[in-house]
């Protein structure tokens, strides 16, 4: 249950965000969360889209560099405390978060956490075990109403 992520490469310059968001808001694919991180010199922008196939494809045409990763999105509850208890099952194990973020998903009561996991499947593995919800590409690309 990995999802996609296309991570671009820009400029780390004033309106190097605009453009792509731009035209993926132009081909009505939806950015369903993000995150920015930068240097010096350059900013790695790190989306979920609606269509990653077709949001990858229209971005390298537009001259961008796009890298796809796999990552997992896990659901858990929007409350304090939530986010120490998932990340005390990972402290005495060999499981890597290289990096992380979240977002709404819209489920009263609810969000959702991506992980960069540098074992994605030993990863998954323990999060079921924990009886925690790794959701499916459908799931997060995807407008859900519950």
């Amino acid at each position: 249950m990995k999802i996609r992520q296309l991570s671009l490469f820009l400029e780390n310059r004033p309106g190097q965000m605009a453009e792509p968001c731009k035209l993926l808001a132009e081909a009505g694919i939806d950015i369903r969360t993000l995150t920015l991180a930068d240097t010096e010199r350059f900013g790695i922008l790190r989306l979920i889209v609606s269509d990653w196939q077709r949001s990858r494809a229209l971005l390298e045409q537009a001259g961008y560099l796009v890298n796809i990763t796999e990552v997992v999105a896990v659901e858990i509850a929007d409350r304090p405390g939530s986010l120490g208890e998932l990340l005390a099952l990972f402290e005495d194990t060999r499981i890597d978060i290289e990096y992380m973020y979240g977002f709404t998903l819209g489920r009263e009561g609810r969000a959702a956490l991506v992980f960069r996991f540098n074992q994605p499947d030993a990863a998954i593995e323990l999060l079921h075990s924990a009886g925690l919800n790794v959701l499916e590409e459908v799931e997060v690309y995807h407008r859900i109403e519950k």
